[in-house]
């Protein structure tokens, strides 16, 4: 199973090359198929042109720009529409993640589940440099997510997660801007009854530049967001899932990994009820350049009319 690795990347040169260095590293010597895909968010430094220096020696590296507007969202749908993996896994580009947990997380959904969720306040978890108003928050929300979607996981804010593609395509179109498509993910996958695990996982706070993340502009968001999905799971529940199988059937014959989850699919459209688990099979995405060209996935990526060459998914 080759893996994805997509990282939203705003005026992150400082912190970048690292988190790069650490997840090829770990990646390589634990010998697993990857590719990291960097969506340039619109960024202002060299953010972009450190990728593209660096894609003859590191054949894994994939940049990709986010259109005008940006937004954490925006750039995490562009990279969802380019990759490439049998799974994909959403990492920070400040270093925050670890990329221990990553092959973590990978190896678990190996065992047969569509998702495998991070979480950082589990018992083994460790938290470094995580600011008292945001932790605060984060507990509160997370506490209300809990028991609104009666579910046992504890940090389905937060974005580092791991999911088979075919549970990714079995959700869309995803609509979030910004940051709440972290809760538009996880949520979107428990109400359609997707096989989660959480295991506990480290975050460790930047140690160059700020945040984007602002409290006071995504609360309204977040808000849309919850009141969207819980609305969806309480009266449209069967929808939903009629909607996410038939998905599924346009895309074609699913992959050998996938192929439980369409028999659930095919099990949805039958009794237009909840629980099952959808996952289609894969397709290649689309990615529009600022410059208008448009390429597919899989070929080279070319993005404000460079051509960057696509990664290899295998290693010798």
């Amino acid at each position: 199973m080759d893996l994805s690795v997509i990282i939203p990347a705003y005026n992150e040169e400082q912190n970048l090359p690292r988190t790069i260095d650490d997840i090829l590293a770990t990646l390589r010597r634990e010998r697993i198929s990857c590719e990291i895909v960097i969506v340039n968010d619109n960024s202002r430094d060299r953010t972009r042109q450190l990728i593209v220096d660096r894609i003859g020696a590191d054949p894994e590296l994939v940049v990709v720009d986010n259109p005008p507007p940006g937004g954490f969202g925006r750039a995490i749908r562009t990279g969802l529409h380019a990759f490439r993996g049998d799974a994909v896994a959403i990492m920070m580009a400040d270093h925050s993640d670890d990329p221990e947990d990553l092959v973590r997380c990978f190896r678990k959904l190996g065992e047969g589940y569509d998702c495998v969720f991070g979480s950082r306040f589990r018992e083994a978890s460790t938290v470094t440099s995580y600011p008292p108003l945001k932790l605060a928050v984060n507990r509160a929300v997370n506490t209300l997510l809990r028991l609104l979607f009666m579910v046992p996981w504890n940090d389905l804010t937060n974005a580092f997660k791991v999911y088979r593609r075919s549970a990714i395509e079995g959700l869309g179109p995803l609509q979030a801007s910004h940051f709440n498509i972290t809760i538009e993910l996880s949520l979107s996958c428990v109400i359609r009854g997707y096989r989660i695990a959480e295991i506990p996982i480290n975050w460790y706070g930047r140690t160059w530049g700020v945040s984007n993340l602002k409290l006071s502009e995504m609360g309204r968001r977040y808000l849309a967001t919850l009141i969207k999905i819980w609305f969806e799971r309480l009266l449209i529940a069967d929808d939903v899932m009629v909607e996410s199988a038939r998905h599924a059937r346009t895309l074609g014959s699913t992959s050998a990994s996938g192929s439980s989850a369409a028999a659930a699919a095919a099990s949805a459209l039958a009794s237009a009820a909840g629980g099952a688990s959808v996952v289609p099979p894969p397709a290649a995405a689309s990615v529009a350049s600022p410059a208008g060209a448009s390429t597919t996935a899989g070929s080279p990526v070319t993005t404000a009319g460079i051509p960057v060459a696509a990664p290899r998914l295998s290693r010798d």
